[in-house]
């Protein structure tokens, strides 16, 4: 059988751009023993994807030019020559952007779908609710009565992380780029929630939000919302330095305020993690985030694209700020 792949045509200089995916038929090879045909339900895009597309060292290997682009995807089993997966399981794993393809059942988990949406497994339940949950609660450990800042507060990251901040008991402020996310944050039980493209002044804003300092700051954009954050700092404080969206796209590396001499004062603890640094403690927090959401604690809000086509503008979306939550593409 054939199925349609998008493969990365180039690499991006800067903003990527359609120019970068290049749409192709390859011919699906029979599961051998062990393996597993699928079928792509969803597919997930995220920020992180965008370094890879580089060849410059990372923590993760680059994507190839002329190779198919991979990230999460959760798929259908519909043909199996393995026990621990038969037809009609529903498993996630990193995969190619492929509509089919094979792959070992070892590296694949499958998924309790009468548990929660099968999507979920990309978003709350899977990576970006893993990164949420180490990053919150194993770096910045947040105590009752704390004040949290999330950067980046209402995509799929921030929006769990501001989530579990209320739930150890943390006044928690979010910023966010549109009125709609703010509302949003608000929805979610955010105390404060900042629209930074429409605020003036956002390091005076982000002042009037924690005007008892802070004590944890999770980061997933950098920039001068992370510039004006440095001046709050209490003493020792912890951040969390998730993404540095606000980045990704630079051709030259912007020039900010040097923080050292803040976190020296302030003894804060700075530490930047990637979500595989947990992977032997990934059971644990599924289990976690699981009860959590199954008790009404976390909620989740997707930004679903319909169909295989659309995954490039989906994953250039994110650029533009145009998901709340979880960007996910919708392919069967």
């Amino acid at each position: 059988m054939t199925t349609n792949t998008i493969l990365l045509a180039s690499r991006p200089q800067g903003m990527p751009t359609a120019a970068q995916f290049r749409f192709e038929t390859r011919e699906v090879p029979a599961p051998a023993a062990g393996q597993v045909l699928l079928k792509t339900l969803y597919v997930s895009v995220d920020p992180y994807m965008r370094g890879r597309m580089s060849a410059a060292k990372s923590y993760v290997a680059p994507f190839e030019v002329g190779q198919p682009m991979a990230g999460g995807v959760v798929a259908e089993v519909i043909a199996s020559h393995s026990e621990a997966l038969p037809v009609g399981s529903v498993v996630v794993g990193s995969l190619p952007w492929q509509e089919f393809s094979v792959a070992d059942a070892t590296a694949l988990t499958r998924v309790p779908t009468d548990k929660a949406p099968a999507s979920y497994f990309l978003g709350l339940l899977g990576m970006t609710g893993l990164t949420a949950y180490f990053g919150l609660l194993d770096i910045c450990q947040p105590q009752a009565g704390e004040t949290v800042i999330v950067s980046g507060a209402a995509g799929a990251v921030g929006s769990i992380v501001g989530q579990l901040a209320k739930i150890k008991g943390c006044r928690v402020v979010g910023t966010a780029g549109s009125e709609e996310k703010v509302a949003y944050l608000k929805e979610l039980g955010f105390d404060e929630a900042i629209n930074y493209k429409t605020t003036p002044n956002i390091a005076k804003a982000l002042a009037a939000a924690a005007p008892n300092g802070v004590d944890c700051y999770f980061d997933n954009v950098g920039g001068v919302i992370t510039d004006a954050v440095y001046d709050l700092l209490n003493k020792h404080a912890r951040i969390a330095l998730c993404g540095q969206i606000s980045t990704y796209n630079a051709t030259e590396t912007p020039m900010g305020p040097r923080p050292e001499s803040k976190l020296l004062k302030t003894s804060t603890k700075l530490q930047g993690f990637i979500v595989s640094d947990y992977l032997s403690r990934w059971p644990e927090g599924v289990k976690q985030l699981t009860a959590w959401y199954a008790a009404g604690q976390l909620k989740s809000e997707e930004t679903i694209t319909e169909g295989f086509a659309q995954i490039p503008a989906a994953f250039l979306g994110l650029f533009a700020g145009e998901n709340t939550g979880k960007a996910v593409v919708r392919v069967a």
